[in-house]
């Protein structure tokens, strides 16, 4: 394996975008690329060499987005709340418009994630299999139905509907 502190370089600003396009809360966000990152450094005997590193670190920074979201409904539930899903606060640069913030507020969590990793890091089906544990065809799939989706959402939020 390559020097962790290397790898944290390379990867920071990739996986910090990764989460906070499916958490939409930039300090949730933070915590889970640093999350992201100890998992990677507890886990790294795991890592089989020869392996691409990418698809493993966003495999760890796509469960850790999910704990976060499960553990945030489990105690909105517990306080009787209803869980916030509107971003609480802005990313210190912009990656996206308010306008699209609010067209993926209407995928889920997972659908975000899938979408960001298509479309921004251009990851390939073969990729995003490994890193969400699901066949390039069901991806496929869930992508474009997600793509779909989204069009709708942002063409109801430009007419403003």
């Amino acid at each position: 394996m390559v020097d962790f502190e290397q790898i944290v370089t390379t990867y920071q600003k990739p996986i910090l975008k990764y989460c906070y396009s499916v958490l939409c809360d930039y300090h949730e966000a933070q915590d889970a690329m640093q999350m992201t990152f100890i998992k990677a450094h507890d886990k790294s005997s795991t890592f089989k060499d020869g392996m691409p590193l990418s698809p493993w670190l966003y495999k760890i920074a796509y469960n850790t987005c999910i704990d976060i979201m499960r553990k945030k409904r489990f105690y909105s539930l517990l306080s009787g709340r209803e869980a916030v899903t509107e971003p609480s606060c802005e990313m210190q640069e912009e990656y996206m418009s308010e306008e699209l913030k609010k067209a993926l507020m209407v995928l889920s969590f997972k659908d975000r994630a899938l979408v960001f990793s298509r479309v921004i890091d251009e990851l390939d089906y073969n990729e995003l299999a490994q890193i969400y544990g699901a066949s390039a065809a069901a991806l496929r799939k869930r992508y474009e139905r997600a793509k779909n989706k989204l069009a709708i959402a942002l063409e109801k939020e430009r007419s403003g509907q």
